[in-house]
C-alpha cells in the first residue's frame, strides 16, 4: 500500500465535547478502493470520531491529515421539500458541480443506490428506506475522494434494509475512493466492510480484516464484543465460543444443563451450564427443552489465559482452537 493511496489518515487523535474527553488517541488510515467499517457499541464515540475526520468537530490533540474531497452523509436523512431528482442536483450544485453534469450525475447516483423509479416523487412521499436511498444517493453523486457515512441504515426493518445493503454494497465500491461507514450492527459490517475498525469507550482496540477479527479477537474485549458469548474453563485457559462453535451432538465430550430455551424461526437458541461455564448454541426443530441434559462438542472458539478473561482484565493473546 503506497502513501498515494492514503486518502484519510488520523494520528492520535483525541475529541472531546464540551470538557468530557470522548475519542482517546485514535490512529487509523483510510485507504482508495476500500469500505471500512466503523464498529462499536452504543456511545463507544463513532460519530464523534466522524465529525472529526471530516473536520465538523475539531481535535483536541493528534493530527488528521486529508487527500482530495470529503463528503458526510450525516445519519439522518433530511430532504428538502422537492422531488427525489431535484434533491440530488441541489447537493451537486452546493459542491459546485458545473449545471450541464447535475442532471446526468443526479440520475446516474439514483440508480446505482437503486432508486431512479423515485425520481419524480416528492421526497414527503418517501418511505423511510426510499429516503435513505435519496440520501446515499446525494452522497455518491458528488463523487467525493473520502465518503463518510454515518449509520446508513439505521430505524430499517430487516428487509428493507437487507435490500439497500445489497445495493449499496455494489454502489459504495470505488476503486479511487476510500469509504468510511458508521454502523452498530455486526452483519451490516460483514456485509460491507474490507476491514473493520473497532472503537470501545471511545478507544480503538482492534482493526483489520472482518474474517480474521472473528477468528483471532486480539483481546477479551473485542471477543466479547464480536459475540463470543459462551465460555468454558479448560484449565489454565479459558475458551470463548459464539454459538456456531457448539455442536449438539451426544458423542461430545461436554455435559450441559438447558436454563434457558429462545425460540428463533427455524430452531431454538438454547442456554447450556455446565460445571466448566456456561455456552450458547442454536439448535434445529425439535430443540431440547428447559432442563434437558445435553452433550455437545466444540467446533471452535478462542483461548485466553483464565486470569486475562476474569474481569476487568482485557488484554490477551487469542490463538484458534486447532
Amino acid at each position: 500500500m503506497t502513501d498515494e493511496q492514503v486518502l484519510l489518515r488520523c494520528e492520535h487523535v483525541t475529541v472531546r465535547r464540551g470538557r468530557r474527553e470522548v475519542v482517546r488517541d485514535v490512529s487509523a488510515e483510510l485507504r482508495a478502493g476500500e469500505i471500512v467499517a466503523l464498529l462499536g457499541p452504543n456511545g463507544a464515540g463513532k460519530s464523534t470520531l466522524l465529525d472529526a475526520l471530516a473536520g465538523a468537530l475539531p481535535a483536541a490533540s493528534g493530527q488528521i491529515e486529508r487527500r482530495g474531497r470529503v463528503a458526510v452523509a450525516l445519519q439522518s436523512p433530511d430532504l428538502a421539500r422537492r422531488s427525489v431528482l431535484s434533491n440530488v442536483v441541489l447537493a451537486l450544485a452546493w459542491w459546485g458541480v458545473p449545471r450541464a453534469d447535475r442532471m446526468p450525475r443526479a440520475r446516474e447516483a439514483l440508480k446505482a443506490i437503486g432508486a431512479e423509479h423515485l425520481a419524480a416523487r416528492q421526497a414527503s412521499a418517501l418511505s423511510g428506506g426510499e429516503r435513505r436511498r435519496v440520501h446515499l444517493a446525494r452522497a455518491i453523486a458528488v463523487r467525493p475522494d473520502v465518503l463518510l457515512l454515518d449509520e446508513p441504515f439505521a430505524g430499517l426493518d430487516a428487509e428493507v434494509r437487507a435490500s439497500l445493503l445489497e445495493d449499496a454494497l455494489s454502489a459504495l465500491r470505488s476503486s479511487t475512493r476510500a469509504t468510511l461507514v458508521v454502523v452498530h450492527d455486526r452483519g451490516e459490517a460483514w456485509a460491507l466492510a474490507d476491514r473493520l475498525l473497532i472503537l470501545i469507550d471511545g478507544r480503538l482496540v482492534a482493526a483489520g480484516a472482518p474474517r480474521d477479527l472473528l477468528e483471532r479477537p486480539p483481546s477479551v474485549e473485542v471477543a466479547r464484543f464480536l459475540g463470543f458469548d459462551g465460555s468454558v474453563d479448560d484449565g489454565s485457559e479459558v475458551i470463548l465460543t459464539r454459538p456456531a462453535h457448539v455442536v449438539l451432538d451426544p458423542a461430545g465430550r461436554l455435559e450441559g444443563r438447558v436454563t434457558r430455551v429462545v425460540p428463533l424461526e427455524d430452531g431454538a437458541r438454547l442456554e447450556l451450564e455446565l460445571d466448566q461455564g456456561r455456552l450458547y448454541t442454536n439448535a434445529p426443530l425439535p430443540a431440547p427443552q428447559l432442563g434437558d441434559v445435553v452433550r455437545v462438542r466444540l467446533g471452535g472458539g478462542v483461548r485466553f489465559a483464565r486470569e486475562q478473561v476474569s474481569p476487568p482484565a482485557t488484554a490477551a493473546s487469542a490463538a484458534p482452537i486447532a
